[in-house]
């Protein structure tokens, strides 16, 4: 077994892509049923800080996007997500 597989993974040093390529392994694994309960337990615990870790990612990004575009364009977007 994989790393991913046995124990919990330093998803910080991981990129995007490289996360989104373990994850979508995890999955698969976890979708063949061939784990006994204890071994889809760790599975699922990587594939959740994958998870969180491209959420991440991506919400960093996309904060990026919208200064980029504010600066560009002198104008500011309304972030209507924090007023829920």
């Amino acid at each position: 077994m994989s790393d991913t597989e046995t124990g919990k993974i330093d998803v910080e040093k991981l990129s995007f892509e490289q996360s989104m390529s373990m994850l979508e392994e995890l999955v698969k694994k976890l979708e063949g049923g061939n784990l006994d309960l204890d071994e889809s337990l760790k599975v699922y615990e990587n594939a959740v800080a994958l998870r969180e870790h491209c959420r991440k990612i991506l919400d960093e990004s996309d904060r990026k996007v919208q200064a980029i575009m504010e600066t560009a364009s002198g104008t500011k977007k309304e972030d209507f997500s924090e007023l829920e």
